[in-house]
């Protein structure tokens, strides 16, 4: 009688169970084609993305340059090198890992600290890979390098107040320099010049000039203040005068004409004295009269 426990899938006392799998050397090659076969369907393909291209390459020789989408290529003979056409920033500024900023010198010899920023977009996938091998390298190469001389050379013409009041004009002076200086397979779109540092010795003369000349403003003010408050004074002062004047000449011609007028009654009319003087007697003869004296007013004679 056979033991039970010796058929495959049993289980004997005290052990595992024992397993009779038929490993064949045809089914390990046909299992082995199946896997090499579905990586070499894994890479007879690739995709670009928007916004890239891709340098073909055959053994390392350039072929060709796959533009966005699904595209197939010969396993293992052929790479792919992906490179980025769309706008990069190179940023020149102080951060946690680092300080990049450019420094230069401007035309009165003013030490400063600059951070700007580059944009910039590859034009030529192919020369890039072909010319510097790969999109960082152009950028150390090319960007930075011609970016920093460029920047030396435009900020040296302006002195260091210009630099800062006429931010707009140099800003435009050192992009038309950096895109003229930078030429091969990449286009420099902008530049932005973000901040301007200049040594504190320079910092706290130029406060304390702009101080001086707050002060000086503010004396000229108070000196025109004072000049048109005297100015106002001395027109009311002579307002007055004038006013004063006029008042008096009308009086005077007044009284004038009033003299004027009593004269010419007077000679028109000889008796009006004694009629005004006779009007204005409340018929009282004085007590006390010049011995051979005329009675007032009585002229008897006539």
């Amino acid at each position: 009688m056979s033991n039970p426990w010796n058929s495959p899938g049993r289980m004997p006392s005290g052990g595992l169970p024992q397993f009779n799998i038929d490993l064949s050397p045809g089914l390990l090659g046909f299992g082995a084609f199946a896997i090499l076969a579905l990586l070499l369907l894994f890479l007879t393909y690739f995709s670009i993305d928007q916004g890239e291209r891709g340098v073909i390459l055959h053994n390392g020789a350039i072929v060709g340059e796959a533009e966005p989408g699904l595209h197939f290529k010969m396993p293992i003979i052929t790479s792919i090198v992906k490179i980025s056409v769309q706008v990069q920033k190179e940023a020149f500024e102080k951060t946690a890992a680092g300080d990049n900023r450019l420094q230069a010198y401007s035309r009165d010899q003013q030490p400063a600290t600059i951070g700007m920023a580059v944009n910039y977009h590859v034009t030529d996938a192919s020369a890039v890979y072909a010319q510097y091998g790969s999109l960082e390298n152009m950028k150390s190469r090319v960007i930075n390098s011609r970016t920093f001389e460029q920047m030396k050379n435009v900020f040296g013409r302006f002195d260091a107040a210009d630099a800062i009041q006429k931010r707009a004009t140099l800003n435009a002076e050192v992009f038309a320099a950096i895109r003229g200086a930078v030429t091969g397979p990449v286009v420099i779109d902008s530049v932005q010049i973000e901040d301007i540092s200049f040594s504190q010795q320079y910092e706290s003369a130029v406060e304390a000039r702009m101080q001086a000349t707050v002060k000086q403003q503010q004396a000229e003010a108070d000196k025109q203040k004072r000049i048109i408050d005297a100015d106002a004074k001395a027109y009311e002062v002579k307002a007055a005068a004038d006013a004063k004047a006029h008042q008096i000449e009308v009086e005077g011609k007044a009284e004038a004409g009033a003299i004027q007028a009593r004269g010419d009654a007077l000679r028109n009319n000889p008796g009006l004295p004694t009629l005004v003087a006779s009007e204005k007697w409340n018929g009282v003869l004085p007590t006390t009269m010049v011995p051979g004296g005329a009675l007032p007013f009585l002229n008897l004679g006539k």
